[in-house]
């Protein structure tokens, strides 16, 4: 397992050059994204949030140009300047995002503009190509289009490293076969319940690109059992059964879900970080509680009993 204190929390990412920490802030729910994550988090705590994060054995933030219109950004960026420069060793990671169904290669570059402007950085480490799966593989993947012109702004030293962001499996490997980006991140399909991602991960392993895991607690589920919702869609019949099993060998090991859930990701030596979605600073200091406590192998052991079957993932046959 990795813990804070443990030599293998710094870690590089993959060849990019950047370094992130084991566990990295989601920066979704710190923009207030309540139809998401049924939570409104105003301004204050965010930043607050976010002040915790420098200050902890967190060294990654990942947002997004269109996380809650850019207020994500904008509240990371605000937090950014409240402290006089984001502190050495932190790295805030983005993506470009369409705006009203326009994802052409002048919408990426105003896309990074907006983000440099809102976080109040010169530089990005590394710049996402977010849910790319929402428009035509053709028109995405054309010559001067959203994946050439990250290329032309990695190559130009505008960006530093590019990745792909998204969810559904066989698209994102339609993608990563284009053997132009630096890393790769997945969302709810490499959990406790859900394995979806595997093909990605062989892909991206036989590519040397790493592998973020983000949403390891299914977006809900997973976090807290009462909520029957995974990947922000009611869970269905097969997680349900094994959530309700989980649980069960959770409470005989002494834990919770939860803590098994991220703990789950954290050891795992395939990804190069774990992305959890937080919206105030009580909930950082929670999760890195968790990811302090010291877990057997068994219990994992036990867990895997209970992964539902591939006609359960959100992607079974990729």
């Amino acid at each position: 397992m990795t813990r804070p204190a443990d030599a293998t929390w710094l870690r590089p990412l993959g060849s990019t050059g950047i370094t992130v920490s084991a566990l990295t802030l989601g920066g979704g729910p710190l923009g207030s994204m309540p139809a998401l994550f049924g939570d409104t988090v105003p301004t204050e705590r965010a930043i607050d949030l976010v002040h915790r994060a420098f200050e902890s054995p967190v060294r990654t933030i990942d947002t997004s140009n269109g996380y809650s219109d850019g207020e994500s950004e904008r509240r990371i960026g605000a937090a950014i300047a409240a402290a006089g420069g984001l502190p050495d060793g932190v790295n805030i990671i983005t993506k470009v995002d369409p705006r009203d169904g326009d994802f052409s290669g002048d919408r990426v570059r105003e896309s990074v503009r907006e983000s440099k402007e809102r976080l109040g950085l010169d530089h990005l480490p590394l710049v996402h190509l977010h849910d790319p799966e929402n428009f035509a593989f053709e028109q995405i993947s054309a010559p001067g289009g959203a994946v050439d012109t990250l290329v032309e702004l990695r190559e130009a030293g505008e960006i530093g490293a590019i990745g792909l962001a998204g969810g559904p499996i066989p698209e994102m490997r339609r993608y990563l076969a284009l053997e132009v980006f630096d890393a790769v991140l997945v969302h709810n399909r490499w959990t406790l319940v859900d394995r979806s991602a595997g093909p990605l991960r062989a892909d991206a392993e036989a590519l040397g690109i790493p592998l973020i895991n983000a949403a390891v607690h299914g977006s809900g589920i997973l976090a807290d059992p009462t909520i029957d919702r995974y990947a922000y869609r009611p869970a269905n019949e097969g997680v349900r059964r094994a959530v309700d099993a989980m649980v069960e060998v959770c409470a005989a090991f002494d834990t919770t879900l939860a803590v098994a859930a991220l703990q789950f990701s954290l050891r795992d030596p395939g990804i190069a970080t774990s992305i959890v979605g937080m919206s105030s600073p009580e909930r950082l200091d929670q999760t890195l509680r968790a990811a302090e406590q010291s877990l057997p192998d068994e219990l994992f052991t036990e867990l895997e009993r209970h992964v539902p079957e591939p006609q359960w993932w959100l992607e079974p046959t990729s």
